[in-house]
């Protein structure tokens, strides 16, 4: 087959999906539609957004489709209209009805940012920073009617670097995954699409603030994959005399003492404190309403008593 006669239709919605789309542009591909999801309002003034993979559409002249459902027989018939040889998908935010996944020849391909079958769901990057996985990556695989359990195609895996956040784990998996999709579709024909292991699987549930509240009884090593897997959102937080204390950044000290207390408070040393097990030393905070910065400056500015209780 050559990649270059693939009529495609694409879906994604997220900045995760745009190296994909613009790898399938660059690889010379006929994507004839995207779909991505409505438009919705963000940031403080609530202002109606464009999704990431919309803007890079628009900027090549393809055309746009943000229907609310893909279950209606009227969008099925659109879809089909199309006559997509496969229909791509990452990061879309939708399930797939069974009427769709039959539309195209080759089926539907979906790009994931896990080694499935660990961390299936809406948000495994984050999860495998969480829960301190030493490897991370990307998986391609044929899309069946449950959620990422469909026959894995082909996989690249990367170490997960030990202070690396979500989010500059997220950016390089966007990069591997696009990678990926284009050796997908070249060799496309001969692989053999493999099916997972459902015993191995687990799932990443999508983020929310709640889990964000930093428990003092976890190891510091538990707490510094927290701190590192919530950064860009929903960003660790604790509480100082009373205030909501967000945490950016923080690293695994020596020192010991009661969960929550601060082991050191020095606007040279920065500001420590003692976890189940070890202690943390945060590197990056930001009271609500204040300035991110350094927990070092922080210092310089705020008194913080050796001894006094975080998130109390």
């Amino acid at each position: 087959m050559n990649p270059k006669e693939l009529r495609i239709v694409f879906m994604g919605t997220p900045d995760f999906a745009v190296p994909s789309l613009q790898a399938l542009i660059d690889a010379g591909h006929d994507v004839c539609a995207v779909y991505t999801q409505p438009d919705k309002p963000q940031g403080r003034k609530q202002i109606l957004t464009a999704p990431p993979v919309k803007t890079l559409a628009l900027a090549h002249n393809i055309p746009v489709f943000q229907p609310n459902t893909l279950k209606n027989e009227d969008e099925q018939a659109r879809l089909r209209a199309l006559a997509p040889e496969v229909i791509i998908v990452v990061a879309y935010g939708k399930l797939l009805p069974k009427a769709v996944l039959d539309i195209p020849p080759h089926g539907c391909i979906n790009v994931h940012g896990s080694l499935l079958p660990r961390w299936r769901g809406a948000a495994p990057i984050q999860w495998a920073v969480i829960a301190g996985d030493e490897k991370a990556g990307v998986t391609t695989m044929q899309m069946a009617e449950g959620l990422d359990t469909g026959d894995m195609l082909l996989t690249s895996e990367t170490p997960v670097g030990a202070r690396e956040t979500a989010g500059e784990l997220f950016d390089r998996l966007a990069q591997s995954g696009a990678e990926l999709l284009t050796e997908t579709l070249v060799r496309l024909d001969e692989i053999t699409p493999r099916p997972q292991n459902d015993a191995e699987s687990c799932y990443a549930h999508m983020l929310d603030k709640k889990m964000a509240v930093i428990d003092w009884s976890k190891s510091a090593r538990e707490l510094d994959c927290l701190v590192r897997g919530l950064n860009p959102w929903p960003i660790a937080l604790t509480s100082l005399a009373g205030e909501r204390l967000k945490v950016y950044a923080a690293e695994p000290a020596d020192g010991c003492g009661e969960p929550g207390t601060v082991l050191e408070a020095d606007p040279k040393k920065g500001l420590t404190v003692a976890c189940g097990e070890g202690a943390l030393t945060l590197t990056e905070i930001q009271l609500v309403g204040g300035r991110r910065m350094k927990a070092t400056d922080f210092l310089r500015g705020h008194a913080v008593e050796k001894g006094s209780r975080l998130g109390e």
